[in-house]
């Protein structure tokens, strides 16, 4: 039971951090399909941090720098999106599938390079991080804790305070409502969804270096990250584009995750005789199930998906 919470607690900090990234993009009027993709480059951005780290660098430092290279990778890349459909007006559905494609090729080429540089005869797109895991780890209790849990309930409370008690977040969720109305009262809404584009590629990268390490101790790149980006989208439309629907939301899909990786410790469900994949299966059915009888009731930003044209009124 203690392993199903540990695993229950850490795809759910995965799930929570990057339907965070896109609530705030969407409540700013662009819709980020692209967070796989920036969740794949912010987990390179922290591998390679992890890999190349000084020698002998403490648990803190360490943990430090990881965080800031997934976030500083996830923001940049992010910046694509942005350029692309707020500068340029380019259709976000493409754009964000595109970034999810040239996310996945992109890093498993540049480790690919790596790794042949360092071993010509090494062509894998694997990067290895098994002692610099241990700094994210603290044991109590028999229970694995990880860092980033307590990351993930932070950024939650922080997404909620910003959106709903700062000026900054009324704005920003005015420009996703009606960008034309805010623009009218002085709001630069080409900057309030850039700020919301450049957040979702920070949460995203933190999601991405938490994925990738929830589980084993070394990344290969060419995974991806499982359709995990997509099924964030889905925690974020349960959610109702809420910080604190979201974090629930996020629970429950990372529970039928978790089933996947300890179904085997509970013996009337190993007596069930149920194959691994069925579980492996588990929180993508659930996730269509769970859209199909609530979607109709969700209510997005009104803007989102719609690029903002000054003129228009």
């Amino acid at each position: 039971m203690l392993l199903l919470i540990q695993y229950t607690l850490i795809f759910a900090s995965v799930l929570a951090l990057v339907a965070l990234g896109g609530c705030f993009a969407e409540h700013s009027g662009v819709i980020n399909l692209g967070l796989e993709g920036i969740m794949v480059i912010g987990a390179l951005g922290g591998a390679l941090m992890m890999r190349y780290a000084p020698d002998g660098i403490g648990a803190f430092p360490l943990i430090m720098l990881v965080i800031i290279a997934a976030i500083v990778f996830g923001v940049f890349y992010s910046s694509l999106l942005g350029v692309a459909c707020i500068n340029f007006k380019a259709n976000q559905t493409i754009v964000g599938t595109a970034l999810n494609m040239l996310g996945t090729a992109a890093a498993t080429v540049i480790v690919k390079a790596i790794n042949t540089a360092a071993n010509p005869d090494d062509v894998s797109s694997t990067i290895q991080y098994v002692d610099e895991k241990k700094s994210f780890l603290v044991n109590i209790g028999g229970f694995e804790f990880n860092w980033f849990m307590l990351i993930a309930a932070l950024g939650v409370v922080a997404a909620y305070v910003i959106l709903y008690k700062t000026k900054f977040g009324l704005r920003l969720m005015a420009c996703g409502e009606h960008p034309q109305a805010a623009d009218s009262v002085g709001i630069n809404v080409y900057k309030m969804r850039w700020a919301g584009v450049l957040i979702s590629g920070l949460f995203g990268g933190l999601g991405g270096i938490c994925y990738i390490l929830s589980g084993v101790s070394e990344w290969k790149f060419e995974n991806g990250v499982a359709g995990f980006g997509f099924l964030a989208l889905a925690v974020m439309i349960f959610g109702q584009w809420k910080p604190t629907r979201i974090a629930m939301a996020a629970l429950i899909f990372g529970f039928f995750r978790a089933l996947s990786n300890v179904f085997f410790g509970f013996p009337f469900l190993v007596a069930l005789n149920i194959p691994g994949s069925i579980y492996n299966m588990m929180p993508y059915v659930i996730c269509l199930i769970v859209l199909a009888f609530t979607s109709k009731k969700s209510r997005a930003p009104k803007a989102e998906g719609i690029p903002y044209d000054k003129g228009q009124r």
